[in-house]
């Protein structure tokens, strides 16, 4: 079973934060660090029931509380049975804190895919996002995660990956789109 939780206290207001956790997955989320990792996406404006994901990973919302919880289930093709959720909560006067948790046990492929890879680049993921939040809400990190040689070479492979993934095929000249040339 996998419990790995990250948390961060920071001096903020509540609702500031719970506003950062309301932003996940819509065009102007500010806490998921898409600019170093695959965006998360979902069907839908955050709620329950929105499906969707980040790279190839895939969940659907299980339950939200604007402005202080929402927690994510697992699609099965992944791997993993269980949840990660992000929560915020008010730990005393002009401070909130943080949480990332994630929770389940890993099938087939991930049962070796958490411990070598995924583990890896989760924990660097939701360090990222952590460091928006503390970014946003306090106008600095403390101290910005950094990511490990195994997380860099990790990179490096899945960018390599989908590049070749992703390349397109050349359309003759004479193509047309809508009866356009493009």
């Amino acid at each position: 079973m996998i419990v790995n939780v990250h948390a961060r206290t920071l001096q903020a207001d509540l609702d500031a934060a719970g506003a950062l956790l309301d932003g996940l997955s819509s065009d102007d989320d500010r806490l998921w660090p898409s600019d170093r990792w695959p965006a998360q996406r979902l069907d839908r404006p955050l709620g329950q029931g929105a499906t969707g994901g980040h790279g190839p990973i895939r969940y659907t919302v299980e339950a939200y509380q604007p402005g202080r919880a929402v927690t994510f289930r697992f699609d099965p093709s992944v791997g993993l049975r269980g949840t990660h959720a992000f929560e915020v909560s008010a730990t005393g006067p002009g401070t909130v804190e943080f949480r990332h948790e994630l929770t389940g046990r890993p099938t087939g492929a991930m049962r070796l895919g958490w411990p070598l890879v995924w583990s890896h680049l989760h924990d660097a993921l939701v360090e990222d996002a952590l460091d928006n939040a503390e970014r946003i809400l306090t106008g600095a990190v403390a101290r910005p995660a950094t990511y490990s040689r195994r997380v860099r070479l990790l990179r490096a492979q899945m960018r390599r990956t989908g590049r070749r993934r992703t390349r397109t095929v050349p359309q003759a000249p004479s193509a047309t789109l809508s009866g356009q040339h493009r």
